[in-house]
C-alpha cells in the first residue's frame, strides 16, 4: 500500500476519526478528511475507499453507503449502533461494492474472536463474549449514540436468542465472570449487547449470544455527566485498558480466545484500517455486506495486528 491510495474519512475531526487519520498516514496511506456537510460524491470521485466514522450512524451509514456505491468504492464504518448494522445487512446484501460494516473495537474484534475461537467447528450452541474496562470515558460521539439508540429501544433491551436479536424489558442481570489473568472475577452486567450480536450471526451458525461487561465500566458510561478520554502518551490514547474473552461452546466442549489492549478507540483505528488495505488489496474484497470475520482470516487478520496494538490469549 502507498500514498497512492486515497481514503475518504467521515468524521475524521472526531476522536475516533482522528485515530484512523493517523493510522492512514502511519501506513502510507492518504486521508481524504469529509465534513457533514462534505458533497460526498464529489469527495469519493478521487478515493479508493471510504471510512465512515461519523456518528449517529443511523443518520449517515445510509447515505455514505449509497454514496461508496455511486462511486464503486469499498465502505467501511465504526459503528456500534446494533440496529445501523442489522440494517446494512438487510439493505446492502447486493450491493456492488464491498460494504464491511462495525469494522471497530465493538462489532469487528469481537467477531473475529468468535471465529478465531470456532475454528473448524461448524457451529456452536453459543457464543460468550465479556468485555473488561478498567473504565470507560466515553467521547461526545458515543454519548450522542447512545441517546439515539435508546429512544429507538424506548427503554427497551437488544439480545441474542433463540436465533434472533429480540427486545427485552425489565433490569439486566447482575452476575460475575472470570476473566483471564491479571484481570480476574469481577462483577458484570449481563445483557451487555453490542454490535457483534449482529455481525456474528450472519456468517457463524449460532442460536445464542451471551454478553458481559465490567459493571464499573457500565456505571461511568451510565454517569449523568461522563468525562471524556483523556490523552496520556504521544499517540493520544488514554489510560483505560481492555480485555475482551470470548467463549465458543458446543456438545459440552468450549474454546475461547482472548485479546487485550489499550484504549477501545485508539484500537479501531488499525482494526478499520487493516481491513481497508486488505480489501484494496483484493483480499475479501467481495461484493455486499460481509463482517470482518467473514471477509477475512480471523487468527491472520488478529495476528496482524498483535503486538503492536492487542496482545493475544
Amino acid at each position: 500500500m502507498n500514498n497512492k491510495q486515497r481514503i475518504a474519512v467521515l468524521g475524521a475531526s472526531g476522536h475516533t476519526g482522528g485515530f484512523v487519520v493517523a493510522e492512514l498516514r502511519r501506513r502510507g496511506m492518504t486521508p481524504v478528511p469529509c465534513g457533514r456537510t462534505t458533497d460526498l460524491d464529489v469527495a469519493l470521485r478521487a478515493a479508493d475507499a471510504v471510512i465512515n466514522c461519523a456518528g449517529p450512524f443511523v443518520a449517515t451509514a445510509a447515505p455514505a453507503i449509497e454514496a461508496a456505491i455511486r462511486a464503486g468504492i469499498p465502505y467501511l464504518d465504526v459503528t456500534a449502533e446494533i440496529e445501523v448494522v442489522a440494517d446494512t445487512f438487510a439493505a446492502y446484501a447486493g450491493a456492488a461494492v464491498p460494504i464491511v460494516p462495525a469494522a471497530a473495537f465493538y462489532g469487528g474484534l469481537g467477531d473475529l474472536l468468535a471465529t478465531a475461537a470456532l475454528g473448524d467447528w461448524p457451529a456452536a450452541d453459543e457464543i460468550t463474549i465479556a468485555y473488561a474496562l478498567s473504565s470507560w470515558h466515553p467521547t461526545r460521539g458515543t454519548t450522542a449514540t447512545g441517546r439515539v439508540s435508546a429512544q429507538r429501544r424506548d427503554g427497551r433491551r437488544i439480545a441474542y436468542t433463540g436465533g434472533r436479536l429480540q427486545h427485552l424489558t425489565g433490569d439486566a442481570p447482575d452476575t460475575s465472570w472470570t476473566f483471564p489473568a491479571p484481570v480476574g472475577q469481577r462483577p458484570v452486567v449481563g445483557e451487555f449487547t453490542m454490535a457483534d450480536s449482529a455481525t456474528i450471526p450472519t456468517h457463524l451458525d449460532v442460536p445464542e449470544i451471551a454478553t458481559y461487561m465490567t459493571r464499573n465500566a457500565v456505571q461511568d458510561l451510565r454517569a449523568p455527566d461522563p468525562s471524556a478520554p483523556v490523552a496520556v502518551d504521544a499517540q493520544g490514547r488514554s489510560a483505560q485498558t481492555f480485555l475482551v474473552e470470548v467463549v465458543a461452546r458446543s456438545g459440552g466442549m468450549q474454546r475461547r480466545a482472548v485479546a487485550s489492549g489499550r484504549d477501545i478507540y485508539a484500537v479501531t483505528a488499525p482494526l478499520v484500517v487493516e481491513a481497508a488495505s486488505l480489501v484494496l488489496a483484493g483480499e475479501g474484497a467481495s461484493t455486499g455486506v460481509a463482517s470482518l470475520g467473514a471477509r477475512f482470516d480471523a487468527k491472520a487478520f488478529l495476528g496482524a495486528l498483535s503486538p503492536r496494538h492487542l496482545t493475544l490469549g
